[in-house]
């Protein structure tokens, strides 16, 4: 019987396991279904007529196809201009499965055109759940393809579908020879791990740690030489024996050789007769990964078109702009008429491989972009020049602002354009999510998406998303578009009041569509949010819900690194790092610096110098990663202490190939990377026109929760150690998925370790920040730099971010100028040297606002 309308098994939702019971694919037994074949046994063809001897008898086409059949071939012609795989389909019906037994699915076929098929086996109602899916690639001349499964479930009535439309030009498909016999050899995935010697595939800092891991069955140390490009030997030692280690399955050796600080390219490491592969000592690699990785955000957005000027191979047409086929983001309405206005949602960035957009996982993503740039201002190494304007690939140079933040108002605008309007029930509520009625399928272009769009109900975890986001958003743009960021508070601020009104509206989840993002426990939310706007108004009302808040006294390092699910570190880390009064502020620092502490014991104790995965890898595992070396990073700079920064850098190694397969996650990053990520529109593994993910993509990672595995996952990653449980192809979204949130953290640690190999010396000066009286509007500050030195210091400049709510008025002594929130003081001593053990003062009268005067961070000193 002809079916014109298959829906799509595909999905796409980067969520944590706890939360995605609901949409996972383990699938329960069916009771009455047949009896397995004995091993001895010929193997049966399930599909009936795969000869079509007897013409096209047992099959049915949509009917949008003609073919005929000749000579054992059937070949049929497909339409032009289909948006979707589904939209013209060839299959059989009927095909009984049995849990634990392994099929083979054969076929000869041939095309009048290059492209890209997609062949399953699959229930045939919703929610379509697959047992294989496969993508073909099809050509003029006749290939026979062979893919082996094995079914998790007993399925009486499996469907063979070989789905071929989404063609803008009409072509012809012929097929033969089509059989899904029983009785085949388990598939086994055998990945293509590298060289036993797993280095970081990038680089290592010339003065930074540098370590390898060996994978080795012998129990005693092995000898290890470092060559140079030429083959020179540079180093030669031997490893350190560590055994079986649980995460990757494998017995392993460490290999250090940190004594090494010669820069060079093509370095090698051979140990036990393997050769790793090559990698750099130096630092120009971690500068282009931080533009990479907030590069990625710009063809990630909605609502522009994307320019390829700006980014090459990524130009396509502006998604959801109420161009057909889009039914478009201009005047989107609540599902299921549970509103009776619209909301102009145009904007944001895609969330993930799929074109739905969420407030829960913006807020965090955005927070993090902005934090890269609110370390620069405040952190003793911290480089606000490399965020200036023109420094990233997108389209808003020359206006004066910083590009990490011109990045960051694309999807803040989008949050604050998910408000409830005043009037309205539930007004100042952000809604959780929009995003397309059902699931799409793969590949498809955002401006290709025909479904319909519906704003999800507002809820409360989503309100504080916006509130945090948005009081972020006020403080950084104030010195650039002052009407801007009062725009920002207000929305920040209405959204607070709104959440405290309305504390426990929970995320609803259809199931269809988008990922559900639910989240019912909201403490941590409410505790963000209150930082968040405590640090930008310093009001009374706010530290009090910070200080009141049962988060306030927790350490909520303890127990996992922050996720969209747990933001609660988002607010210590900013109230410890962000100049403010908050009473008992130095305990919350302690508290940053004791989890930081936590994490490094686990990474040290770790062969692959990685502080994660000792109970399993979650969905989004290498996001778990970066957050901890964010925390780390974060020590760092509270205390100074190289440890820190070095622990950074040696926990970076296991996400750029220093791990049990050999593979760095980030797209462009090293000789053997993920490229294949789940994406609708970077989908070259589907069809060659279309580009793989920009350079600087992180992938999830490893996740070893098998009740949240996709088909792909759940074919071969069976019995997978923690550490192996990945494969780099564009259908696993469990393992292999792209989103937004998980790109902040590879933004934040990339742009951190940038900032260290761009740090100017730090020449002998002792910088001392007193404020010495402050009124209502207004407060004194002296500056005391001192020459620790032996020698005297020419043209002393001072350097420093000026705290929220302050700016220079007048000062004597130097020349003080303010430019955003930067201050820049010369003129120092008048601009004559400073003599070693000797001090120059300076002093300025500041403008402030009703909150207490604090003193910035760091002061930087440059000479010369």
């Amino acid at each position: 019987m002809p079916r014109t309308a298959l829906a799509p098994p595909a999905r796409s939702a980067p969520r944590r396991v706890a939360l995605a019971a609901a949409t996972a694919l383990a699938v329960g037994a069916i009771a009455a279904a047949p009896a397995a074949q004995a091993q001895d046994e010929e193997p049966t063809n399930l599909v009936t007529n795969g000869d079509f001897a007897d013409g096209t008898n047992g099959w049915w086409t949509t009917a949008n196809l003609t073919g005929a059949v000749a000579d054992g071939e059937w070949c049929i012609d497909v339409p032009g201009g289909t948006l979707n795989p589904w939209d013209a389909i060839v299959g059989q019906d009927n095909l009984p499965l049995v849990t634990g037994e392994s099929y083979e699915l054969q076929f000869t076929a041939r095309a009048s055109a290059d492209v890209s098929v997609r062949a399953l086996v699959q229930q045939p109602v919703d929610p379509w759940m697959t047992a294989l899916e496969e993508f073909p690639s099809l050509t003029a001349e006749a290939q026979t393809f062979s893919y082996a499964f094995t079914a998790s479930a007993d399925w009486p009535d499996a469907q063979l579908a070989f789905q071929i439309g989404r063609n803008d030009a009409p072509w012809q498909l012929c097929l033969s020879e089509v059989a899904l016999l029983t009785g085949a050899e388990p598939p086994v995935y055998d990945p293509d791990t590298g060289p036993r010697v797993r280095v970081n595939q990038v680089g290592y800092l010339p003065d930074g740690p540098k370590r390898a891991t060996l994978v080795t069955e012998s129990e005693d140390p092995l000898a290890w030489q470092l060559h140079d490009a030429e083959g020179a030997l540079v180093a030669e030692g031997d490893s350190a024996p560590h055994g079986p280690e649980s995460t990757s399955g494998e017995s392993v050796h460490v290999i250090d050789f940190s004594e090494v600080t010669a820069a060079g390219e093509g370095y090698t490491l051979t140990a036990d007769g393997e050769t790793s592969y090559p990698f750099a000592i130096g630092t120009a690699a971690y500068g282009d990964l931080a533009v990479d990785a907030l590069s990625f955000y710009y063809p990630q957005r909605s609502g522009i078109a994307i320019d390829d000027g700006v980014a090459p191979g990524y130009g396509r047409e502006a998604g959801h702009v109420d161009v057909a086929p889009n039914q478009g983001d201009g005047a989107v309405t609540c599902y299921g008429g549970a509103c009776d206005y619209t909301l102009d949602v145009t904007g944001g960035w895609y969330d993930a491989g799929d074109h739905g957009k969420y407030v829960v996982n913006g807020g965090i993503s955005v927070a993090q972009l902005m934090s890269v740039y609110e370390r620069t201002l405040h952190a003793p190494t911290g480089d606000p020049a490399r965020l200036a304007d023109g420094t990233l690939r997108l389209p808003e140079h020359g206006d004066g602002v910083p590009d990490v933040l011109d990045e960051a108002r694309w999807e803040v605008e989008f949050l604050m354009s998910m408000q409830v309007p005043a009037g309205e029930e539930l007004a100042g509520m952000a809604h959780h999510k929009i995003h397309d009625e059902n699931w799409t399928g793969l590949p498809l272009m955002p401006s290709d998406d025909p479904q319909a769009r519906f704003l999800e109900p507002p809820s409360t975890a989503a309100t504080l998303n916006l509130a945090a986001a948005a009081a972020q958003a006020a403080r950084l743009f104030e010195p650039y578009d002052p009407e801007f960021a009062a725009q920002a508070l207000e929305a920040a601020e209405t959204a607070y009041a709104a959440a405290l009104a309305n504390p426990e509206v929970y995320a609803v989840d259809r199931g269809a569509g988008g990922g559900p993002y639910g989240d019912n426990k909201v403490t941590d939310e409410f505790y963000w949010a209150a930082a968040e706007l405590f640090l930008t108004t310093g009001a009374d009302a706010y530290e009090a819900d910070v200080l009141g808040s049962e988060l306030h006294e927790e350490d909520v390092f303890a127990a996992s690194g922050f996720w969209w699910g747990e933001v609660a570190q988002l607010a210590k880390l900013d109230l410890a790092l962000v100049p403010n009064a908050l009473p008992g502020r130095d305990d919350v620092i302690a508290e940053v610096v004791a989890g930081a502490d936590v994490y490094l014991d686990e990474q040290d104790a770790s062969p692959w110098d990685l502080g994660y995965g000792a109970n399993g890898f979650d969905w989004g595992s290498n996001s778990a990663v970066l957050n901890r070396l964010v925390v780390v990073g974060a020590a760092f700079d509270l205390t100074g202490e190289a440890r820190y920064r070095d622990g950074v850098f040696a926990g970076l190694d296991y996400i750029l190939g220093r791990n049990a397969l050999g593979n760095s996650y980030v797209t462009g990053y090293g000789s053997h990377f993920s490229k294949n990520q789940h994406s609708r529109w970077y989908a070259n593994q589907l069809d060659p026109a279309l580009p793989n993910p920009p350079v600087g993509t992180l992938s999830g990672g490893p996740n070893s929760v098998a009740s949240t595995w996709d088909p792909v996952a759940q074919r071969w990653l069976t019995d997978c150690d923690p550490q192996g449980c990945y494969i780099d192809d564009i259908g696993s979204w469990a393992t292999n998925e792209l989103t937004i949130n998980w790109n902040a953290s590879l933004a934040q640690v990339a742009s951190f370790a940038a900032d260290q190999v761009s740090a100017p010396s730090a020449p002998s000066c002792q910088v001392e920040y007193l404020i010495n009286g402050q009124w209502p509007g207004g407060f004194v500050a002296q500056v005391l730099v001192t020459n620790t030195g032996d020698a005297a210091l020419e043209n002393v400049t001072l350097h420093w971010a000026m705290p929220t709510g302050q700016s220079v008025v007048q000062s004597w002594s130097a020349d003080l100028s303010q430019e955003g929130h930067l201050v820049t003081a010369t003129e120092v001593g008048g601009g004559t040297a400073l003599s070693a053990g000797r001090t120059f003062t300076f002093g300025f009268i500041g403008a402030k606002d009703a909150r207490t005067a604090v003193a910035p961070s760091s002061v930087t000193c440059t000479t010369g």
